[in-house]
């Protein structure tokens, strides 16, 4: 196979990174959006735990379908539809139609997630890891820039300024991809409901995918908690606006940027290692914040940003190794395997988001860096326990 153009790879990277930062503008806008629509802070906290609830429903029930149809085509699908509901969600004027508008949208951003595993079709063998961590970087990139982006923009013009320029930007990427993306093959030709069946036979089938999912998982936890709160807690803590807490983004976004050298490092020392590393590195990062209390003002919004720089270049590290690890495991079922990690990664989300505005309440913000410390140990402990086993022979599916 011929390895992919740069360019190819970059309007990947481009495509990953403006869809899935759609299910994370809202974070930094909740205040905006809670004054705006008089909304509770139980209120605030369902609109990202239902954007991730999408993401991780459609990961489920729509990522199959990438082995089953040409993902090129499915793509512009999702693109369509996730501009027309980012468009949509501009318009909402009270909590019950943000909630269902925000379901829906992450559903239709999952087009992110049939891009990754076309770039690991794409890549020629031996270069996935770096491939992928390469759009990955696109990927993660706009998972964090998403925070500073949508904070500028929603202070200085509008929340629902920000959901247009964001449907805008969705539907021009949609249109590059398809001009740019070959077809692709067909993987399989099972019906939608036998697909959904092997995929619990998948999941049965390998304990290195049960094992990465669920490290990732509990690593997504820690992830959300932080980044749902943190605009709250900047608020209400250093009445700082949405732009401060979208600045915060700017220093996950340096820790995004080492994915492609997560990737090449997996391709040459193992991905076992990267993820115990990642994990590690997570921990390690929430913990230092129980320091905070004892620092200065200035000191402590440094830490922060440090931390940040250190749990996302941890996560974003072990993401692309279990990305690495799954995606040997059947080529020919790679839309399936991605389905079932990413399902289990934005539960994690959803959970995350949802405990860490429950803890915030209940504890403020040593609470919340309780849950996200605790999680990354026990994402630790998963990867440190797996023992390595050798992978089951594919069955044919």
């Amino acid at each position: 196979m011929n390895t992919p153009s740069r360019w190819l790879i970059f309007v990947l990277a481009l495509g990953a990174g403006f869809s899935v930062a759609a299910i994370y503008y809202a974070q930094p806008l909740l205040p905006l959006m809670g004054q705006d629509l008089r909304l509770s802070l139980t209120g605030m906290g369902l609109v990202p735990t239902l954007t991730q609830a999408g993401y991780a429903l459609g990961i489920l029930f729509l990522l199959p379908l990438g082995d089953r149809y040409d993902r090129r085509k499915l793509i512009l699908t999702k693109s369509a539809a996730l501009a027309l509901l980012l468009l949509a969600c501009s318009f909402c004027g009270q909590l019950h139609s943000l909630l269902v508008i925000s379901l829906l949208l992450g559903m239709a951003a999952t087009m992110a997630q049939d891009i990754v595993p076309a770039a690991a079709i794409l890549a020629p063998e031996g270069k996935q890891g770096k491939t992928v961590g390469t759009v990955m970087t696109g990927l993660l990139l706009g998972i964090l820039l998403s925070r500073t982006v949508s904070g500028f923009i929603g202070e200085t013009f509008g929340w629902r300024e920000m959901y247009q320029l964001a449907a805008i930007s969705v539907a021009l990427t949609g249109g590059l991809l398809w001009k740019v993306l070959p077809p692709f093959a067909v993987h399989s030709t099972l019906s939608y409901p036998s697909l959904m069946v092997t995929m619990a036979h998948l999941w049965q089938r390998y304990p290195v995918l049960r094992r990465a999912a669920l490290a990732q998982g509990f690593l997504s936890v820690a992830f959300s908690a932080f980044w749902s709160t943190l605009a709250i807690m900047l608020s209400d803590h250093y009445q700082m606006g949405s732009a401060a807490a979208g600045a915060f983004g700017i220093a996950g976004a340096a820790g995004a940027l080492a994915a492609p050298l997560a990737g090449h490092l997996a391709d040459r020392v193992g991905a076992q290692k990267v993820t115990q590393l990642g994990a590690l590195l997570v921990t390690i990062s929430f913990a230092l914040m129980f320091l905070l209390p004892v620092l200065p003002v200035q000191g402590q919004w440094l830490l922060i940003a440090f931390s940040a720089v250190g749990f996302d270049l941890g996560l974003q590290s072990s993401l692309v190794a279990h990305q690495n690890l799954v995606y040997s495991l059947e080529p020919q079922a790679r839309g399936r395997l991605n389905a079932l990690l990413f399902t289990v990664v934005f539960i994690g989300m959803a959970l995350g988001s949802v405990l860490g505005s429950q803890v915030y309440m209940l504890a403020n913000w040593n609470g919340v860096v309780t849950l996200a410390t605790l999680s990354g140990f026990i994402a630790l402990t998963i990867r440190r326990l797996g023992k390595r086993q050798p992978v089951t022979q594919p069955a044919k599916v």
